[in-house]
């Protein structure tokens, strides 16, 4: 199989996820570039030692992942930083963030369609979906939310693979709004879109007491739960998008929490 230029590579992922979509604080883009072709592509949610050390023993030229391996700026490196392992290994890095997730067909379309959303629309800036679903109570919202985006995430060392919290407004929710990743403050904007519920990644203590407040339900489901699902579904679209690259979706990017 030749290898394929990694800019052939990036400009791939700026077709599924365009680069103006990314909010003006994300960095997303080649983050780390080897100057090297690659055979085989690895994607994965984040870039961790494990999952460097997986690209190694795969054969990977590059990895691609949803969160930014160089995010805050950078004022020294040493061999624990992931950028220094990245370069040493001669694995390049693409990161799609805040635009993967805005971008049709990406993290919160493939969340939505997880729970049945039908005439999805954009809220939050474009990077949630709100719509309707069939008639359901927050709890077995969260009960589903806890089966369905399990069946995606990477089996955890110990405990169950999705942990589930809601705070739950004692109505059926019709019209749902979904962001993944920590999105528990965008509350009044589910809201203001009409939602009954919001479900997302993660929610402060004082957002659940606003969301139960204004009538609104809360489901948070865990900030890996909600994004793997895309991040696991990339290496398809991808390989659609090069055809000429082997692309494997990470097995050792797991949930960095325990839970009891």
């Amino acid at each position: 199989m030749e290898p394929v230029a990694i800019q052939t590579i990036y400009e791939a992922m700026a077709r599924i996820a365009p680069p103006e979509l990314a909010e003006s604080w994300d960095n997303p883009g080649l983050l780390v570039d080897c100057g090297k072709p690659a055979a085989r592509a690895l994607t994965a949610l984040d870039i961790t030692p494990a999952v460097v050390e997986e690209a190694k023993a795969l054969g990977c030229g590059v990895i691609v992942a949803h969160h930014p391996v160089i995010f805050s700026p950078l004022k020294r490196m040493d061999r624990r930083d992931v950028p220094f392992l990245l370069a040493e290994a001669g694995i390049s890095a693409i990161c799609m963030h805040t635009n993967f997730d805005a971008a049709e067909g990406g993290v919160n379309d493939i969340l939505a369609d997880l729970f049945g959303m039908r005439e999805a629309a954009p809220f939050a800036g474009g990077c949630g979906r709100v719509g309707a679903v069939d008639p359901v109570t927050v709890p077995a919202l969260a009960a589903l939310a806890q089966e369905r985006l399990g069946a995606f995430c990477v089996p955890p060392l110990a405990g169950p693979a999705v942990q589930v919290k809601y705070a739950d407004n004692g109505r059926p929710v019709r019209r749902l709004a979904v962001i993944s990743g920590s999105g528990g403050s965008l509350f009044a904007e589910a809201l203001a879109a009409g939602a009954d519920c919001l479900l997302t990644g993660e929610a402060s203590h004082h957002a659940a007491i606003d969301a139960a407040r204004l009538g609104l339900g809360l489901v948070a489901a865990g900030h890996y739960a909600t994004e793997y699902p895309a991040a696991a579904a990339l290496a398809a679209r991808l390989q659609d998008e090069v055809p000429g690259l082997a692309v494997f979706a990470s097995r050792e990017n797991r949930d960095p929490f325990t839970y009891l």
